[in-house]
């Protein structure tokens, strides 16, 4: 079974789009799990009316803390992470559990497209994606967070997300996670990812915020302090 995990904190305009292009999925074998940071709005009610198991923690409010709530009571042997305004596109779930059983990975990431995209988003889309590519192959590689895969196994192995990282946590966990195990880029699909924080913080400013993070990526450092302002559930 695949465990669908969706960290959330107020997100009642858009989980019911990525609900939505879940239930359209050609997979069935999955459950959904809505790890919530403590919503005020109607996150919970969204949630329910689509069938996902749904817990709440208030105690830390950051995607980290929501993802190893939900991996923590996950049923399947495998977990699929999930932001709650990404979108599946059809056949995503199918694609990306053959690929990942087939190649017998630990964990693996997505490149991406925006959505909505524009022809001046694609300047970070493909940097993202052409530097994901060739990380994979490293002792450190990368992805978004927006979509991560891994064995649930190997995720409890070495202790979920770690909640020291504030930011860039995702290439953090994939790094860990190829420690003990094969990590790769899913060719067979792609992840449509959220364009809303360029929508709301403008292109150049969003923009210096991610190169800003993968400098220090980039140099293999983690970040356990807040460089830069980056909210969770203001979007």
């Amino acid at each position: 079974m695949l465990s669908i995990i969706i960290p959330v904190l107020n997100e009642e305009k858009y989980l019911p789009r990525l609900l939505e292009s879940i239930k359209k999925q050609s997979f069935v074998d999955y459950e959904i799990i809505v790890s919530d940071g403590g919503s005020i709005d109607r996150t919970r009610n969204i949630a329910e009316e689509f069938g996902a198991k749904f817990l709440v923690n208030t105690k830390i409010k950051h995607p980290s803390a929501q993802r190893n709530n939900g991996a923590a009571i996950a049923n399947g042997d495998t977990l699929l992470f999930l932001d709650a305004d990404s979108v599946l596109p059809p056949k995503f779930l199918e694609y990306a559990c053959i690929e990942f059983k087939e190649h017998k990975l630990q964990a693996a990431g997505f490149y991406f497209q925006f959505n909505p995209n524009k022809c001046c988003y694609n300047i970070y889309s493909v940097t993202s994606n052409i530097l994901c590519y060739l990380k994979q192959f490293s002792n450190h590689p990368a992805a978004v967070g927006a979509g991560l895969m891994s064995n649930k196994e190997a995720h409890q192995k070495i202790n979920g997300f770690d909640l020291e990282v504030l930011l860039a946590e995702d290439y953090d966990y994939c790094e860990r996670l190829s420690r003990i195990g094969k990590f790769r880029m899913i060719k067979s699909t792609r992840l449509l990812y959220s364009s809303r924080r360029i929508e709301k913080e403008g292109f150049w400013r969003a923009g210096w915020k991610w190169i800003k993070m993968g400098l220090f990526t980039l140099t293999h450092r983690r970040i356990k302090k807040q460089i830069i302002k980056y909210d969770f559930g203001k979007f």
